[in-house]
């Protein structure tokens, strides 16, 4: 009988956050066959499919749900205990375990990685990428050190006590738009004016991909054209084949034929919050870090005002 593997349950959480066999075997670095060896072991193991397969790639059927949430703990607790014991085998250097949610990834925790790297060339520092849930979960297990997590107005931030918050920066949602759009020399927009817009995402759910915008909308969006990395939606932008929203934070990666305008109406901007576990006394790296993070959101949010009055 097939049994769970890591390899397997590897596999299973790119796979889900790809999209794609294929997306996930070049993240991994596999043959799209190795990819779908290790799903069919995992299938056999469950005794039930945990993908539907489509023409537009695969979705987590609610067994492969179930699946997801166990592979990320044993995942996690797998990467802590590496990291606790290279700790342990390097005891002179020091390390510091960071987690980020993707947009924060594009400039904010680089900065301040970069700056830590310069302030402390013997600490050790690794980076975890994946969204805010997934981060808290890494906090309150021990599996990362510090976490940079987002929350959208409105939404519950977290209740759990093992995690203290501190403020970073409030990230706008911007509309990036071609240099040939009508809206392209404007400073500012309404949520609601942009309903006749064609849009670009990464699924035809708007609501599971632009970071909750349409929870103030009356109206949906009409996706007509479908991309899940950023550069292929900000190169069918810049083309003039739709609009997309691009968080603030993201900015400094937006290519310069992209105009970005920022949205009056609806979540005009979501938290940027720096996450630590209660109760614990922050090491000098981490402390540096925070800091550090203080910095290069202040330097951030000067450079997108100076952007947005372009």
């Amino acid at each position: 009988m097939a049994e769970l593997t890591l390899t397997g349950l590897t596999v299973l959480r790119e796979v889900a956050a790809r999209g794609s066999f294929t997306a996930a075997a070049e993240s991994l670095g596999y043959t799209q066959s190795a990819v779908s060896r290790q799903v069919a072991g995992l299938e056999s193991a469950a005794g039930t499919p945990l993908f539907d397969r489509t023409v537009r790639g695969v979705r987590l059927t609610d067994a492969g749900n179930a699946l997801l949430g166990h592979a990320g703990n044993v995942l996690d607790e797998v990467d802590a205990a590496q990291q606790e014991l290279a700790g342990m085998a390097e005891p002179a250097t020091g390390r510091l375990r960071v987690g980020a949610f993707p947009t924060a990834v594009a400039a904010l925790v680089p900065r301040a990685m970069a700056g830590l790297r310069r302030r402390r060339p013997g600490v050790r520092i690794s980076l975890r990428e994946g969204g805010t849930p997934t981060q808290l979960k890494r906090l309150a297990s021990g599996s990362v050190d510090v976490a940079v997590t987002g929350f959208l107005p409105g939404g519950e931030v977290t209740r759990d006590r093992r995690i203290s918050l501190e403020p970073l920066i409030d990230d706008p949602l911007l509309l990036a738009v071609g240099p040939e759009h009508a809206l392209a020399r404007r400073r500012t927009v309404d949520l609601d004016d942009l309903a006749g817009e064609s849009w670009v995402a990464a699924s035809a759910d708007a609501s599971d991909t632009m970071i909750g915008a349409w929870q103030w909308a009356d109206w949906r969006p009409r996706v007509d054209l479908i991309a899940r990395e950023w550069t292929a939606k900000l190169g069918l932008v810049a083309a003039g084949l739709g609009v997309t929203l691009v968080p603030g934070l993201a900015a400094p990666a937006v290519r310069p034929d992209v105009a970005l305008v920022r949205i009056r109406s609806g979540p005009a901007s979501r938290q940027v919050l720096l996450a630590t576990r209660s109760g614990r006394e922050q090491s000098a790296p981490a402390a540096d870090l925070a800091e550090l993070l203080h910095d290069a959101a202040a330097e951030l949010g000067a450079e997108l005002r100076e952007r947005l009055r372009r």
